[in-house]
């Protein structure tokens, strides 16, 4: 199996347009389990904005880009706590005995690996209604403190998706990550110059 997500940010889901801004929709909640076979509701993660990915195993790379840009810029910002992160990963094809055993032990790597919680959906919970999230593809979404959805897309982001998730992030953080992270800076040495 490929890594479940790539750098330390995961996000939220709901349903919406294939792809792109979505309008705000009446808050969705749906039960998951976590790695360890617990129940979970979505919405335990409301009070701040949540950003979600839901994906199954062929699809983790497809938006590593965007992963590692939302960390970098997150984290350059002071914002890593500026909303929940949540990532989904859609195990339906097994759940079965002994796969399921085996996938879930992976995801309790990845999550120790990324340090994010990683909700398993065994029964295509996010693929039926409300959801109807494509279940064999990366799914990104944005929800609002409330729970509403936001901004949703669906297989691999282009440069201009980016920009308008970006944009959608922004005004539910309150906080500019439409721009990107700053190089680090060379420190000076006592005499002003650089070494």
């Amino acid at each position: 199996m490929k890594k479940w997500i790539t750098g330390a940010l995961a996000a939220w889901l709901a349903a919406g347009s294939a792809y792109g801004e979505a309008p705000p929709s009446a808050p969705v909640d749906a039960t998951l389990r976590t790695s360890a076979g617990e129940e979970v509701r979505l919405s335990r993660w409301r009070g701040k904005p949540v950003i979600l990915f839901y994906e199954d195993k062929d699809s983790t790379t497809l938006n590593s880009s965007l992963k590692e840009t939302l960390f970098a810029r997150g984290k350059e910002r002071g914002l890593l706590d500026s909303a929940s992160v949540v990532a989904v990963a859609n195990l339906q094809k097994f759940d079965f005995f002994p796969a399921r055993q085996i996938a879930l032990s992976y995801v309790r790597d990845e999550e120790k690996k990324v340090g994010v919680p990683i909700l398993v959906d065994l029964d295509g919970t996010l693929g039926s209604a409300p959801w109807q999230l494509p279940t064999k593809t990366s799914n990104v979404l944005l929800l609002d403190a409330a729970g509403a959805l936001v901004f949703r897309h669906s297989g691999k982001m282009k440069p201009e998706e980016e920009v308008a998730f970006f944009a959608a992030l922004s005004q539910l953080v309150g906080v500019d990550l439409s721009t990107p992270a700053e190089p680090a800076k060379a420190p000076a040495s006592a005499s002003g110059k650089l070494p």
